[in-house]
C-alpha cells in the first residue's frame, strides 16, 4: 500500500463516519512501516505519523517532542490527521492545534510522563509539564484546577476544529490526580498481559501528590484540557486515570464527545461555560468525585452560561476499582472501603456563576453511585432542564438534589443568588438507594426553587428510618457547600423533603421502603402551590409532613385522601 492510497482511504472514512470504521479501514502499523513516511511537506488533509517525525513508541523515550513536530506540521499544512499507531508513545505536554486531528489506532497508548514530585524541578528523563498560566484576579471564585489548562497532556487554547478520535487509550499515568489528606492509594490491576498498561502501578503514597500540587512548576494534573475553542470532536478513545481532570472543557462551543470509555479516580468530564453541547454514548467510571459534570465558573474572567447542552445513552458510577470498567473485569470494592466517596454522578455545579440553561438529560443509568444534581450556588440561572428515562441501581443518597444556594463565591458587586427553576423530570426509576438521605429540592428563605414538575418515578429505598429521624430539623446552611450530606446525615424523610418551593407537581409517583421506615414520605416546609396526584406512599406513621404550606392539592392518591386546603403547618397526613 503507498502512503498515497492510505491518504485517500482515510479521507475516505471522513465521509462514511469515522467513528464506526476507522479501526477497520485505517492501515495497520505494519503497512505503514512499510510505506514511504509521510514528511512535512504534504498537502492539506495528509496523514501525518508521528513516527515520521522520530517517535519511538517503546515506553521509554519521551515521543512529546516528536508529536508536537507532527501537530505543528499538520497546521502548517493547512490540516490533517496525526497518527498514532500501536505502541506506548510516552508524553509530556501536547499542543494541539486548529485544523488538526489526532486518530489513536487500536492498540495505541498514550501515556503521560511522571511529573516532578515535591521538591524536584523535573519529572521522568529530566522533562516536564507545560506550565500553568499565571493566576488571575478571578482564581479565588472557583478551584484552581480549573483556572489552568496548559499544564495537561493534551492542551489548546483558541482553537477551531480540532478532534481526538480513535479507538486507543490516553492512560494519565503521570499526572497529579490531587490525593489530599486521606485519599487511599488506588490499584489498577487489569488489562491481561498483553496489555502495554498491564504492569500493576498503585498511586503515590498519600501526601506526596497534595490537592494543589499542579502549583508546582512542571506538573501536569488534567489529560485534555481546551479553553476558548470552537467545533470540537471526541470520539471513541478510553482514558485510564485521568489526572484531576480527565476532559476540562472551557469556553467551548459546538462540542461533540461520543463513545468515551473513562475510568478515572477524579472528574471524568467537565463540561464548563460551554454551548452547543452532545455527550453520547459515554461510560465514565469515578469512584472518588463526579463522572459528567457541567460547570458554569468564572475561569474565563465573566460570567458565561452553559447552555443548549443534551446528554443521552451514558452510564455513570462509583463502584468499580480503577481500571476494572475498561478491562472488562467489573470489580467492585469490598464493603466498608475505607474513604470511598462513590461519587460517580452527573452534576450541575457546584462552581455556578454564569448558569445552566437549555440542557437535557435522557436515557441515563446510574450504578452505585450519588444520584443526579442540580445546583445553582454563585448567582446561576439554573432553568430549562428536561431530565427523562434515568434508572438508578444501589445509589448512596439522595437520588436527586437540587440546591439553590447562597455560596456567592464571585465578583461581590455583582454576583446576587440566582435561579433554579423550570425543570421537568419524567420516567426515573431507583432502585435500592440509601435510605438516609433522601431526594432533596430546597431553596433559601426568600429565594424559593420555582416550577418543578416531577412525574412517572419510582422510589425503592433500604428503609429503616426511626422515629427520631423523623423529628430531625434541616438546618439551613445557606452558604454550605452544596451536597446531599450537607444538612447532615439523615432526612426527616424518606421520600422527598421539600422547602422553599414555589409551584411543584408530582404525579404518578411512588415511593417503597425494602424494610419498615418511621419517616414520613414528603415533608414540605415553606412550600405554596403543591400537587400531588396518583402518588403512592406507606401511610403509617403518615405519607405526608406539611409546614408553613399554602394552596395544597392530594388526588387520586393511595398516600393520602383527596384533599385541598388552603394553608397547613405542622399538620401530618
Amino acid at each position: 500500500m503507498t502512503i498515497n492510497s492510505a491518504r485517500r482511504d482515510l479521507l475516505k472514512l471522513g465521509s462514511m463516519g469515522l467513528a464506526a470504521t476507522a479501526a477497520a479501514a485505517v492501515p495497520s502499523a505494519a503497512s505503514f512501516a512499510a510505506a514511504p513516511r509521510v514528511s512535512a511537506a504534504f498537502p492539506a488533509g495528509a496523514i501525518f505519523d508521528i513516527r515520521s517525525f522520530g517517535a519511538v513508541g517503546d515506553g521509554k523515550t519521551v515521543d512529546s517532542p516528536a508529536i508536537n513536530k507532527a501537530i505543528e506540521a499538520a497546521a502548517a499544512a493547512g490540516g490533517g490527521t496525526v497518527y498514532f499507531p500501536a505502541g506506548m508513545w510516552l508524553s509530556f505536554s501536547i499542543r494541539l492545534k486548529s485544523h488538526v486531528s489526532l486518530y489513536l489506532s487500536q492498540g495505541c497508548v498514550l501515556e503521560a510522563a511522571a511529573s516532578p514530585k515535591p521538591g524536584e524541578t523535573t519529572g521522568y528523563n529530566g522533562g516536564t509539564y507545560d506550565a500553568a498560566e499565571p493566576d488571575t484576579a478571578w482564581d479565588p471564585y472557583q478551584d484552581y484546577g480549573h483556572n489552568h489548562w496548559k499544564n495537561s497532556l493534551l492542551w489548546g487554547i483558541d482553537l477551531v476544529d480540532v478532534s481526538i478520535i480513535g479507538p486507543g487509550l490516553i492512560y494519565g499515568k503521570g499526572l497529579s490526580f490531587g490525593a489530599g489528606p486521606g485519599r487511599p492509594q488506588n490499584k489498577i490491576t487489569g488489562f491481561g498481559p498483553e496489555h502495554p498498561a498491564a504492569a500493576e502501578v498503585t498511586h503515590p503514597p498519600r501526601g506526596e501528590y497534595p490537592m494543589y500540587q499542579a502549583e508546582q512548576p512542571g506538573v501536569g494534573n488534567k489529560a485534555i484540557a481546551l479553553k476558548n475553542c470552537r467545533n470540537v470532536l471526541f470520539r471513541d478513545f478510553s482514558l485510564l486515570k485521568g489526572g484531576h481532570f480527565g476532559l476540562l472543557l472551557t469556553g467551548v462551543d459546538n462540542l461533540t464527545i461520543d463513545n468515551l470509555t473513562i475510568d478515572t479516580d477524579r472528574d471524568g468530564i467537565d463540561i464548563d461555560c460551554c454551548r452547543n453541547v452532545r455527550v453520547s454514548n459515554c461510560y465514565v467510571n469515578s469512584p472518588w468525585d463526579d463522572g459528567i459534570c457541567p460547570k458554569s465558573s468564572y475561569a474565563l474572567g465573566y460570567a458565561r452560561a452553559t447552555e443548549n447542552m443534551t446528554i443521552t445513552n451514558c452510564y455513570v458510577a462509583g463502584s468499580y476499582q480503577l481500571g476494572t470498567l475498561l478491562d472488562g473485569s467489573y470489580k467492585k470494592f469490598a464493603p466498608g472501603t475505607p474513604r470511598l466517596s462513590r461519587n460517580g454522578r452527573i452534576k450541575c455545579g457546584t462552581e455556578s456563576n454564569g448558569g445552566f440553561k437549555n440542557i437535557t438529560i435522557s436515557n441515563c443509568v446510574f450504578d452505585a453511585c450519588m444520584g443526579l444534581a442540580l445546583e445553582s450556588e454563585d448567582g446561576a440561572l439554573c432553568e430549562d432542564i428536561a431530565i427523562s428515562n434515568i434508572t438508578m441501581r444501589d445509589v448512596v443518597n439522595a437520588p436527586l438534589f437540587f440546591r439553590l444556594g447562597s455560596r456567592l463565591r464571585g465578583p461581590k458587586e455583582s454576583t446576587q443568588v440566582g435561579t433554579l427553576q423550570r425543570v421537568v423530570v419524567d420516567n426515573l426509576v431507583s432502585y435500592n438507594s440509601g435510605a438516609h438521605i433522601s431526594t432533596i429540592l430546597s431553596g433559601i428563605p426568600g429565594h424559593p426553587i420555582q416550577d418543578i414538575k416531577l412525574s412517572n418515578i419510582y422510589i425503592q429505598h433500604q428503609g429503616g428510618g426511626t422515629a427520631e429521624d423523623a423529628k430531625i430539623v434541616m438546618p439551613e446552611k445557606e452558604a454550605a457547600y452544596p451536597d446531599p450530606p450537607m444538612f447532615g446525615p439523615t432526612t426527616p424523610s424518606q421520600g422527598f423533603f421539600l422547602r422553599h418551593i414555589k409551584n411543584i407537581e408530582m404525579s404518578h409517583v411512588e415511593v417503597q421502603p425494602a424494610t419498615a421506615d418511621q419517616r414520613p414520605s414528603f415533608v414540605l416546609e415553606d412550600v405554596h402551590r403543591a400537587d400531588f396526584i396518583a402518588v403512592t406512599a406507606p401511610t403509617s406513621p403518615s405519607a405526608f409532613l406539611l409546614n408553613k404550606v399554602t394552596d395544597l392539592r392530594i388526588a387520586l392518591s393511595r398516600a393520602a385522601k383527596d384533599v385541598q386546603m388552603d394553608s397547613a403547618d405542622s399538620k401530618s397526613l
